[in-house]
């Protein structure tokens, strides 16, 4: 991706180095002594994900979706500590640039349906910090909070992705962004409250359908902007082959084969790997936003 000397957006929230809601406790107190297996923290990983809360607070049986207290750093809107602006580092810049593409795909889009897309804030941190969400630490992995319209991204993921993931190459971290900014396309949009409030009266197995397909479109939307991104000549060759194959490294089955040895498909939340890379690559063919309705009954 040809990233170098490109705008980048000041919609960054800089919380590295800072400590967090969670306080230091949280890596070494909760998994490492509680002795889970890495299958089953795979699997509360991939949960937490999904309903945007700290795993931790999975495993103490807190409800599914309901706002979580995240320490007393966190201020009362959930965490707005940090420098603001762009970063001086390269994996800093990098994260700085896409987010800037989005926001010029996203605005254009937006545009022309006659709205208006409100950026969100990419909060960048180490270890752990707070959210309006709840915890966000390098367990939780990167997610989209609603309620406070931020982004949170521990750049240790991107490792992860390419040691654990066997997803490497800056196109794949870029599709994880862009993934993320999805969802905020989705709040925005309405989608996610709707989509919210539909699963408060369902099964957690209907749940985790409508989950799926929530996450799929996200996907599709990072297909579409990976379109634009093509369009305005910014990718290289391969770009779009490590997007795919991040997509289908981070499918439910996937992970459940790598982690566990075996599937459980009634438990999949995010989709499998098929679909996530398939659904990616339509909204990359289409290039708009109409070739991402995954709600239709049919269509995953």
């Amino acid at each position: 991706m040809e990233w170098q000397g490109r705008r980048e957006s000041g919609n960054i929230e800089d919380r590295r180095g800072m400590g967090g809601g969670m306080g230091g406790g949280f890596r070494g107190g909760g998994f490492g002594g509680g002795g889970l297996s890495l299958g089953a923290i795979a699997v509360i990983v991939v949960v937490g994900l999904v309903f945007h809360v700290n795993p931790l607070d999975l495993l103490s049986s807190v409800e599914n979706g309901s706002p979580v207290t995240t320490g007393d750093d966190a201020g009362s809107d959930g965490g707005t500590y940090g420098k603001v602006g762009t970063p001086s580092d390269q994996q800093g810049q990098f994260v700085a640039t896409v987010l800037a593409d989005t926001e010029t795909t996203w605005s254009d889009i937006f545009t022309a349906m006659g709205k208006h897309y409100q950026p969100p804030t990419l909060v960048l941190f180490n270890d752990s910090t707070g959210s309006a969400c709840g915890g966000a630490s390098e367990a939780t992995g990167p997610f989209y909070c609603p309620l406070d319209k931020k982004v949170y991204l521990d750049l240790g993921f991107f490792q992860q992705l390419a040691d654990q993931f066997q997803a490497a190459g800056d196109f794949a971290q870029a599709y994880v962004v862009a993934h993320e900014i999805g969802h905020a396309v989705q709040d925005q949009l309405g989608v996610l409250g709707k989509v919210d409030a539909q699963r408060q009266q369902m099964s957690e197995a209907d749940s985790n359908k409508l989950s799926i397909r929530i996450e799929l479109q996200a996907d599709c939307y990072a297909g579409v902007w990976a379109h634009d991104e093509e369009k305005r000549g910014f990718l290289e060759v391969g770009d779009i082959d490590e997007a795919l194959n991040a997509a289908a490294q981070v499918g439910d089955d996937a992970i459940q084969k790598r982690e566990q040895g075996y599937v459980v498909p009634e438990t999949f939340n995010h989709g499998t790997s098929e679909q996530r890379s398939r659904w990616f690559k339509r909204g990359y063919n289409g290039g708009a936003m109409d070739a991402c309705d995954t709600f239709t009954p049919s269509a995953v």
